[in-house]
């Protein structure tokens, strides 16, 4: 056998991005007609900076995502009727029970934004990321003068 002295040039050094070093952008996406289960899978990728090749876990290396047309986001099957949000106040009586369906017509910033963060890290870098998702319900957004890349 050779020894290691002698490939040592061939050695790859893992990279490791710290914290400010990478970049963010922007990327927009249009939930018309998307499966909201889909879409946020995509979104959380992004969020989390996964798509990139210098990803590091412990780092935001994610880019900066704003969805517009949430209000037509798509449920599969019957999960606007039968999918339900539960919330609790923590007060006799106060919890709160909403189908989907009702949840899209009244909040459809908020749907996206759920089912996004259930699928982050949960710990204080999940809560970061979280806040570079920008949910609006129709196609007009204040990011407007913002280079943005769509997603899709």
């Amino acid at each position: 056998m050779g020894s290691t002295k002698k490939h040592s040039h061939l050695r790859r050094q893992t990279f490791v991005a710290k914290r400010g070093q990478v970049a963010k952008q922007w990327r927009q996406v249009d939930a018309t007609g998307q499966s909201l289960g889909r879409l946020a899978s995509e979104i959380a990728t992004v969020l989390m900076g996964k798509h990139r090749p210098e990803y590091t876990p412990h780092v935001d290396c994610g880019d900066f995502v704003i969805v517009t047309n949430a209000g037509k986001v798509q449920l599969t099957g019957r999960k606007a009727d039968h999918k339900l949000r539960q919330t609790y106040s923590g007060y006799p009586g106060g919890q709160k029970t909403e189908t989907y369906g009702t949840l899209r017509e009244r909040r459809p910033e908020l749907l996206i934004e759920e089912a996004v963060r259930r699928m982050l890290p949960k710990n204080r870098l999940g809560r970061q990321m979280l806040k570079k998702l920008k949910v609006y319900e129709g196609t007009e957004h204040p990011h407007a003068g913002v280079n943005a890349i769509d997603l899709y």
